[in-house]
């Protein structure tokens, strides 16, 4: 039985560029966008306006105008899906109807965060939001962040509904997972790189990826190693990712911060962090050269794993 992927297997958490005095960059995004669906990039699809997008810190006005200028780049070559999360449902659907209206294919819905609802409401604020949506929607399940997880329960009761498609899994409950995606038609996207491999091979769709934005090539070729069945050379490509991913999203530094650092460096838009995030010191952004460089020549990665971030610590 075919898996189903709504939106493709490789998706892209995008950054959202900014310019040098923090304005909204959108020719940077259409740029960024371009490069990440074609030949270059490796993706099927982008994520806008999500973690990595710095959503907290973007206006609605700008989040709608980001999605109408990465769906122009774009123009049809691979799915745009917006995040329109936040801790307010009313606010949830008019931002949902608001990137409808810009071109998105997708929704991304976070769980309500802060208030930490039980999982009754969590339950009715999805269908909220996806009876108001035309599109297909993701739940973002990432109780690291929110406070409060998706329980596989309610994820059961929540893939009746027509638009719900699928789930960016952040849980890191590779069993509740597996029990979802056994029981239902649920698309689910990995949200945690470590386990896009593990996910993949249990029946997951793919992978929603802050790495992405540098070396989704190399993200997606373990996917397709996985797909052709050779399973010791989709091992070793997840392998080889591992010090960059380490790097990236587990060095005490946002994937937001990193991501930034790794493609100004490669020279793709990127700019500033918005506060109160702060940028990479030049140490980091130094080791982020030196382990993509490694990923790409094959050869092992001269970081140490598990060296500290030069900069204030930070959450994934």
């Amino acid at each position: 039985m075919p898996v189903p992927a709504p939106f493709g297997r490789a998706l892209c958490a995008m950054v959202t560029p900014f310019t040098p005095d923090g304005s909204l960059d959108l020719d940077g995004a259409q740029r960024l966008a371009d490069h990440l669906v074609g030949a270059g990039g490796g993706c099927d699809g982008i994520v806008v306006s999500g973690t990595t997008g710095e959503s907290p810190t973007t206006t609605d006005a700008e989040k709608t105008a980001l999605v109408r200028a990465v769906a122009e780049a774009v123009g049809g070559r691979g799915a745009v899906v917006a995040g329109v999360g936040t801790s307010d449902t009313r606010h949830t659907v008019a931002l949902a109807r608001a990137a409808e209206s810009a071109g998105a294919d997708g929704l991304l819905v976070v769980t309500p965060y802060y208030s930490r609802p039980p999982q009754a409401d969590i339950e009715a604020h999805f269908r909220t939001v996806a009876d108001a949506a035309s599109v297909p929607v993701l739940l973002y399940d990432i109780p690291g962040r929110t406070g409060t997880r998706i329980e596989p329960e309610t994820l059961l009761r929540l893939a009746g509904h027509p638009r719900i498609a699928g789930v960016k899994d952040c849980s890191y409950d590779l069993l509740g997972a597996s029990a979802v995606i056994s029981r239902t038609g649920l698309a689910y996207y990995s949200g945690v790189e470590e386990w896009n491999l593990p996910l993949y091979a249990v029946g997951g769709a793919g992978f929603i990826s802050t790495v992405a934005n540098a070396a989704g090539p190399a993200l997606r070729a373990v996917l397709d190693a996985h797909d052709r069945g050779a399973n010791p050379d989709a091992t070793r490509g997840h392998q080889r990712l591992l010090p960059l991913i380490e790097l990236m999203m587990a060095s005490g530094l946002p994937g937001t911060v990193t991501a930034k650092a790794l493609l100004a460096a490669l020279g793709l838009p990127a700019g500033p962090v918005r506060a109160p995030l702060r940028p990479a010191g030049r140490e980091t952004a130094g080791r982020l050269v030196r382990a993509y460089e490694d990923l790409l020549s094959g050869a092992p990665s001269r970081g140490p794993i598990g060296e500290p971030a030069d900069t204030a610590p930070g959450t994934r």
